[in-house]
């Protein structure tokens, strides 16, 4: 969740992968996230839709993708993390 927004853990999953494959196309050249937008995406889930048209899209994007990077989170934690309960 994300202020009124609520997505399914899956794909704020899916997102984080998105997100963390495209920074690093060339570990010589790290993509900024000021460059990268995952809407240009095609395997973005479609409930992120929405999010594309919105102005402040990066940052909702995120604060998602940070919500789930611990590595060590279990499914109930994450669930937990991305239902803003942290």
């Amino acid at each position: 969740q994300d202020g009124d927004l609520k997505f399914s853990l899956e794909s704020v999953k899916k997102l984080k992968e998105l997100m963390n494959e495209n920074r690093r196309i060339n570990p010589r050249m790290v993509v900024s996230m000021a460059v990268y937008s995952p809407c240009d995406d095609k395997d973005l889930p479609k409930e992120f839709q929405s999010v594309c048209k919105r102005q402040d899209a990066s940052m909702i994007f995120e604060r998602l993708n940070l919500a789930v990077q611990e590595p060590d989170l279990c499914e109930i934690c994450a669930n937990a993390a991305c239902a803003g309960c942290f």
